[in-house]
């Protein structure tokens, strides 16, 4: 009898069974590229839009408030915009809540841990039952029929709107109450003496890489989703949770190392807002679909539980409030235990 011939899957060099295929390389090489942007785009586009309103005579306090309050936010509206307009309306709102999560438990952690965050702007207390409010607004329409609409939609940027009026007409009047600490810190980290012309070259360029790599991050993080059998909503509550969020950490670790707690503060509360109601809008605008039921019973109640918690660590009447190391750690241990009980839930 002949020697057999070798058949041809003899003859291939052996492959680790670990190895990940092509698709998911370039799917994951488009989540790296895509944060990269996202992040460094999210930067020039709100030091744009600061410097550009200073110029039209905007006072630093309302500046702060609004434009570096909220625009922070900018990665999680597009990447929640795009996903929910392509069919994914779970990542939308696991970005979403998972931001929230991940603004309270990871950022202010760190920052907690870099230097503790003494809260004595009298202007930020006023807006942390605000938060409270608009969550509690945000949890009952999602909890009424477990369905996010397109009427759910409209009341939550209806709801948007008004606070924004709010903060802008509390901070005009609390313009006159220079004693206020987070006058200061604002005016310090506003950018000084950027010509116009200037400004409106990076907001454009801004927003324009803020769109494209919130496109590129949306595709890669959907394959990456699919290609490893993991449900849109996990990866919303994580990787793209986390990926948005690091705005608003290098924004509140860069604070505290300034010796500016309030504006470490004050953008984990703007940005908390304007996600419950902005970014939460969007797949209720161009998706409409029931909510995922671990939402309910797993993602909302922890989200509210470390709201609850972090506002009574940092908010008091009369005094200011304190979120030292050990808060820190306690914040950090719970998003670690929270991460884990998703890795359970996979």
């Amino acid at each position: 009898m002949g020697v057999e011939s070798p058949t041809l899957a003899t003859q291939r060099p052996p492959t680790s069974q670990f190895s990940l295929p092509t698709s998911v390389l370039t799917s994951l090489a488009a989540v790296i590229f895509g944060f990269a942007v996202l992040i460094w785009s999210a930067d020039r586009f709100v030091y744009g839009a600061a410097a550009l309103a200073r110029n039209l005579g905007v006072s630093p306090l309302l500046i702060g408030l609004t434009v570096v309050g909220f625009g922070t936010s900018a990665p999680e509206l597009l990447v929640s915009a795009f996903a929910a307009a392509q069919g994914n309306p779970g990542l939308a709102v696991g970005n979403a809540i998972g931001s929230n999560i991940a603004n309270i438990a990871l950022i202010l952690g760190i920052a907690a841990l870099v230097s503790p965050l003494v809260v004595g702007s009298r202007i930020l207390r006023r807006e942390m039952p605000l938060l409270l409010g608009v969550m509690a607004f945000a949890g009952l329409l999602l909890f009424r029929d477990g369905y996010l609409g397109r009427l759910d939609g409209v009341l939550l940027l209806a709801g948007l709107a008004g606070v924004l009026a709010w903060v802008i007409f509390d901070g005009m009047r609390g313009r006159s109450d220079a004693t206020d600490p987070i006058h200061a810190e604002f005016d310090r980290e506003i950018p000084r003496e950027v010509p116009t012309p200037r400004a409106l070259v990076w907001l454009a360029l801004g927003l324009l890489l803020l769109l494209i790599s919130a496109r590129v991050l949306v595709w890669g993080a959907v394959n990456v989703a699919e290609t490893l059998g993991v449900s849109d909503l996990i990866i919303g509550l994580t990787i793209i949770a986390i990926g948005t969020s690091l705005p608003e950490l290098a924004a509140s670790v860069m604070a505290v190392r300034h010796g500016e707690p309030d504006i470490a503060i004050g953008n984990v509360i703007g940005s908390n807002i304007f996600n419950l109601l902005g970014v939460l809008a969007f797949p209720g605008l161009l998706h409409p679909a029931a909510v995922p039921g671990e939402v309910l019973t797993r993602d909302f109640p922890v989200m509210a539980g470390l709201t609850v918690l972090f506002l009574l660590m940092a908010f008091r009447i009369r005094r200011p409030g304190r979120i030292g190391r050990p808060g820190g750690l306690l914040l950090l241990a719970a998003f670690v235990g929270y991460l884990v009980w998703l890795g359970y839930s996979m």
